[in-house]
């Protein structure tokens, strides 16, 4: 009896019979031999149909099977170097093909290329190509490693609403519903207020979910809908909330290394730098960072690049600022100290410098840019609260979120990671819209 495998384990039944289900996502034929690349969800296999090995009839359909089709195959494991696949390295020998349905003929994400608004029309199609399958793979990767680390350092998950009736990040990228009697409700842009409500009962929590940003952006960075991870500390500064982050970042790091090297290798993508990430991550205070800036700025000679690196204090980096910055460090680097203005209304000044607050951004290399941003939070009544009226925030809104300040007030600290900018990074994607299953942009809420 054959041993029903995933091809993910296919290396440990090399001379021994296996039986595969899954689906053809390529066909060669080759006179009397058929050449099936099958795809099972864990992996891609070369499957070999030789002709005198088969009934006549048999391996007539193989040489027809449209691209797609949906079979169970049966037969021994080859080692063979040259044999394509993910993991790669090992065929199958056809002895028996049973197709569960042949697929219609005019599969519209055939193996030819087709430009971005197409596949994303078709995503549900898309995602079965090798490399969005290794980078959905990924991302699942990246999700478990978050989870196994905060579960195993004493952060307890905390559900925070989706629905809310405050902004966090800023009035100009909600979306609003009608709330019954209750006026207007947003859709959540971070679960970290409610976060910063729930260490004070727990210590160290964390929420993860979906999060909505209403800013009509079109960079290779920005999506309406993504993931996001929130750790908040109780008793934690600045300094203590950059050890975590570097920690955290190394596990998953690590984690994907360790667990998914066939699907990188598979997208292409050079781990030489990723392989580098362990703690400690340099740091540098926004104040070093304006300064190179400023002297590539200078130094700058062609006019384009010269507009698009313009640079003075008290702005918040862009990407091609990000870029120069982390093009001088082989891991991710922190930035902290940045200016009040450029940031949230909760974040605890800086002792000295009420211009200047206690807030950070890691940045990742070879163009990534932030994929954390965190804080120590304010923790002092008077000031959250003058703070509030300066942002034009509704106070009432926020009652309960001065309460904190009120009973048992200690310093915390927090910060956000975006699933999809984490994932563009470890597999060297250059757009985050593939780095999540079904995109949703300013321009895309279909399929």
């Amino acid at each position: 009896m054959a041993a029903l495998i995933r091809v993910e384990q296919i290396a440990d039944y090399v001379g021994q019979e296996v039986t595969v289900q899954g689906w053809v996502y390529n066909r060669t034929d080759k006179g009397k031999l058929v050449f099936l690349l099958v795809r099972d969800g864990y992996g891609f296999v070369q499957c070999v149909a030789f002709k005198g090995d088969l009934d006549e009839a048999l391996f007539e359909q193989i040489m027809r099977l449209p691209q797609e089709s949906s079979v169970i195959i049966t037969g021994p494991v080859r080692a063979d170097q040259r044999a394509p696949g993910i993991p790669g390295g090992y065929e199958i020998g056809v002895k028996d093909l049973k197709i569960v349905q042949a697929a219609e003929d005019d599969y519209p994400m055939a193996l030819k290329e087709h430009g971005p608004d197409f596949a994303l029309d078709h995503r549900h199609l898309w995602i079965r190509m090798p490399s969005q399958w290794a980078i959905l793979r990924v991302r699942a990767t990246v999700i478990s490693a978050i989870r196994e680390w905060l579960d195993t350092h004493g952060f307890i998950n905390m559900d925070t609403p989706i629905l809310t009736p405050a902004a966090c990040e800023g009035t100009t990228t909600l979306f609003e519903t009608p709330y019954f009697d209750e006026g207007m409700a947003y859709l959540t842009q971070s679960g970290q207020l409610y976060n910063e409500a729930n260490i004070f009962s727990f210590g160290k929590v964390y929420c993860f979910g979906p999060t909505f940003r209403a800013e009509k952006s079109k960079t290779r960075r920005h999506l309406t809908e993504f993931w996001m991870v929130e750790p908040e500390m109780a008793f934690c500064d600045l300094d203590g909330l950059m050890e975590i982050e570097e920690q955290f970042i190394t596990h998953i790091v690590q984690r994907v290394l360790r667990e998914r090297g066939p699907e990188l290798r598979s997208l292409g993508r050079d781990t030489s730098r990723l392989e580098k990430v362990a703690p400690p991550f340099p740091r540098i205070s926004y104040d070093e960072a304006a300064e190179i800036l400023l002297q590539i700025y200078n130094d700058e000679q062609d006019p384009e690049r010269k507009e698009l690196l313009k640079f003075e204090w008290g702005m918040d980096f862009g990407s091609p600022h990000e870029t120069e910055l982390t093009n001088r460090f082989e891991k991710p680097v922190f930035v902290y100290g940045y200016p009040t203005a450029v940031k949230a209304f909760y974040m605890e000044p800086w002792p000295g410098r009420p211009e200047v607050c206690k807030s950070v951004d890691l940045l990742a290399p070879e163009g990534y840019g932030e994929i954390c941003g965190g804080s120590e939070r304010m923790s002092d009544h008077n000031l959250l609260l003058e703070r509030i009226h300066q942002h034009n925030l509704p106070p009432e809104a926020f009652a309960w979120y001065l309460d904190l300040r009120k009973y048992g007030s200690v310093p915390h600290s927090g910060f956000g990671m975006g699933v999809e900018r984490c994932v563009s990074w470890l597999c060297g994607i250059e757009h985050i819209r593939e780095a999540i299953p079904y995109p949703r942009t300013i321009k895309r809420v279909y399929p």
